[in-house]
């Protein structure tokens, strides 16, 4: 497996082309994840120091295109603004959801994230400092990039100091692809953000608890060491529940469809050996890399995880739960992003259900509502 460590960041403060006119926080906001194999949306509004989930909708490539809303053989650039603004557009007119101001997640293979250390310096020269050293740690040109970037440890200003700052690069071919899409769907691109601060924002909650986050999606798999509400640590992996599907269409000589609702309801349950040992192969790799990163962590931190939260559309497969607690000894939780949202209780088992898929999609809608 490949591995790409972002380093530690302060979670709330890190924000990609941000609306100037953000001061003005507005009263409702969409968030929209597109996926590789499907779009999710979520629409939230305020409600007194509450939130409230008003909508929610998602539509899946095979709807509207033979191929996914993402390619990885053209980079991890969208494969047709066309297509993809159109399948919003479609999400936003059946939820009937008006609201325009909108904040879209960037995938982790599509951003360059790292930290690095400056000397003491004051608060007027930092911003400088950071620009002429981004150079040095993103594989593309400062031109060819829009940065973004937090101090994540030290104070400017004192002598002795040293600062710590986490920095973000994003391709400005995808926040052009972005701002396309927006345009063509016809909403307001609000900001963008990076994938794992929704995560962290919709499903971590308590200050003083130490977790795991791993997100399993269609393409690639996350995993993230949050403490006290403090992303600390963020590994992004080639482990996807899209293997997952195309080794048992493989095994069975099943078509991808037939072998997705296999997966989905027998999972590492099941009684054909064929689809048990072929799963336990593809995903013990990725609990062996939890598992060591959660010892590096302790070694350099003396922290222990208190929980693993699993998240993405592959963490309710049959057994992986189960499987997960079995082998690393840990609490492990599938949370509920929505659980803090206020909506009709009749809802409640369905969001349960459908909500590891919007984890994303809610944590960047709450970020644009936050004051």
């Amino acid at each position: 497996m490949s591995s790409n460590p972002l380093g530690n960041f302060n979670i709330d403060k890190l924000n990609i082309f941000s609306n100037p006119l953000k001061m003005f926080f507005p009263k409702k906001m969409i968030g929209i994840d597109i996926g590789t194999a499907s779009i999710k949306i979520v629409e939230l509004s305020r409600w007194g120091q509450g939130k409230v989930l008003e909508n929610y909708g998602e539509i899946k490539s095979v709807s509207l295109y033979k191929e996914p809303f993402r390619n990885m053989e053209k980079g991890s650039y969208l494969l047709s603004n066309y297509f993809v603004s159109r399948a919003i557009r479609a999400v936003l007119d059946e939820a009937r959801i008006k609201t325009k101001a909108a904040i879209f997640s960037i995938p982790d293979f599509s951003t360059f994230c790292t930290s690095f250390e400056l000397p003491p310096m004051s608060a007027g020269e930092l911003k400088d400092a950071v620009y002429y050293n981004a150079s040095q740690y993103i594989p593309l040109p400062i031109t060819e990039t829009t940065l973004d970037w937090t101090l994540i440890s030290g104070t400017p200003g004192q002598k002795q100091s040293v600062l710590k700052i986490f920095l973000v690069a994003i391709p400005n071919q995808i926040i052009q692809d972005y701002q396309q899409v927006a345009q063509m769907a016809g909403i307001e691109l609000y900001a963008v953000e990076a994938e794992v601060l929704g995560l962290v924002r919709s499903l971590v909650r308590e200050d003083k608890k130490c977790v795991c986050v791993v997100d399993i999606g269609v393409q690639s798999t996350t995993i993230n060491i949050i403490d006290k509400k403090s992303l600390k640590k963020s590994y992004s992996f080639d482990f996807a529940g899209g293997q997952l599907t195309y080794s048992i269409a493989a095994a069975l000589g099943l078509g991808h469809t037939e072998a997705e609702e296999l997966k989905n309801r027998e999972g590492l349950t099941s009684s054909k050996e064929e689809i048990s040992k072929t799963l336990y192969l593809l995903v013990d790799p990725l609990i062996i890399e939890v598992k060591k990163i959660l010892s590096d962590y302790y070694q350099q931190e003396g922290r222990a995880v208190d929980a693993i939260y699993l998240t993405g559309g592959t963490s309710g497969l049959p057994g992986l739960k189960e499987y997960f607690a079995e082998v690393l000894k840990k609490k492990i939780e599938i949370p509920n992003c929505f659980s803090e949202l206020l909506y009709p209780p009749i809802l409640g088992k369905t969001l349960e259900k459908m909500a590891p898929s919007y984890s994303v999609a809610t944590g960047v809608a709450l970020g644009g509502l936050e004051t």
